[in-house]
Formats: C-alpha cells, structure tokens, sequence
C-alpha cells in the first residue's frame, strides 16, 4: 500500500497509489492512513483516482480512517472511478463524506 502526503494550503491530500483496497490491504490501509493523517490541517481529502477496485473491507477501511481524525477534523473523497463511486453510493456511504469527482474540484472547494 502506497500512499502520498502533500499539504495544500488548509488541506491534507492522501493520494492512494495502489489500484484496489481490499481484504488483503485494509489493514495496512488504516495504519498507514493513521500516519499520514496524523496531525496537519483539519481537512483531509483522500484522492482515489488511482483506485479501481474496492471491496467491504476497504469501504470499512476508509470509514475507520474518518473515525480515527480528531472530531474537529474532515475527510473528503475525491477521484473516484466508477466501480469505487457505484460502491459508495450501493451502500450510501455516499451520505456520509463528501464526494468531488476530482482532486481539482476538491482543493476548490470551500473547506466547511
């Protein structure tokens, strides 16, 4: 599992490098998401672009990386592909983050 860090401005991107969150790599998903989170702005936004493929385990995954953000912190979702975005809307998670079709929308957005 690779993931990039870079601070833009009041936001924190994680951009996924891998292709699939799955069973196999939910685990380490999570523990790396909790380093790369770990402080800095209060706005997070997790690029997916990268990602086509994401089971149960990685839906719960990205859920248990929102959770583990201090209250006062956000995470935002951008770039999801088509099969990841069909997964988040099956199973409504798409009423609990915020979704931008990409990064670009994201960074432009206001921070709430």
């Amino acid at each position: 599992m690779t993931l990039i860090t870079a601070d833009n401005g009041a936001t924190r991107v994680v951009t996924v490098q891998d292709e699939r969150i799955d069973a196999a790599l939910a685990i380490r998903f999570k523990d790396d998401m909790r380093a790369a989170t770990n402080g800095g702005p209060e706005r997070v936004v997790l690029d997916l672009s990268q990602v086509a493929f994401i089971d149960s385990s990685g839906l719960g995954a990205i859920v248990a990386s929102m959770k583990q953000l201090d209250p006062a912190r956000k995470l935002d979702l951008a770039g999801l592909t088509p099969n990841v975005e069909k997964v988040f809307r099956l199973t409504r998670m798409d009423t609990i983050f915020t979704l931008y079709p990409t990064l670009e929308k994201a960074l432009g957005a206001p921070a709430d």
